[in-house]
């Protein structure tokens, strides 16, 4: 993400109760497609377009999970909003997003920064 979404995309984002499911959801434990799916009761590829605006916007993380049993590995996605804010100021709406960083990425940061 080059920069902050606006409040009109992010209006239109949450206006989409597939959307607001998503993130509800992914806030209390990462998901993979499928299970967002059936979650939504909304198709896979209707799934996987929100994902993708989410992602764009910056209001959800994809992660690779491990599969002890089998081998392989599979996407999760997790949000990392903790709050939009929405302002009404004189020469129009401001709007600001806290995401929530894991501790993963907090020392991601910390090291690129040295």
């Amino acid at each position: 993400m080059s920069e902050e979404p606006d409040v009109e995309t992010i209006g239109a984002l949450l206006e989409d109760p597939t959307v607001r499911t998503i993130l509800t959801q992914t806030s209390q434990e990462p998901m993979s497609a499928t299970t967002l799916s059936d979650r939504c009761d909304a198709s896979k590829p209707t799934v996987y377009r929100r994902l993708d605006d989410l992602r764009e916007c910056g209001l959800l993380v994809e992660r690779t999970k491990p599969d002890p049993d089998g081998g392989h590995h599979r996407t999760v996605y997790a949000t990392n909003l903790e709050r939009i804010t929405i302002d009404l100021e004189d020469d129009g709406l401001t709007l600001r997003i806290d995401r929530r960083t894991d501790i993963a990425d907090r020392f991601t940061d910390l090291i690129e920064g040295i």
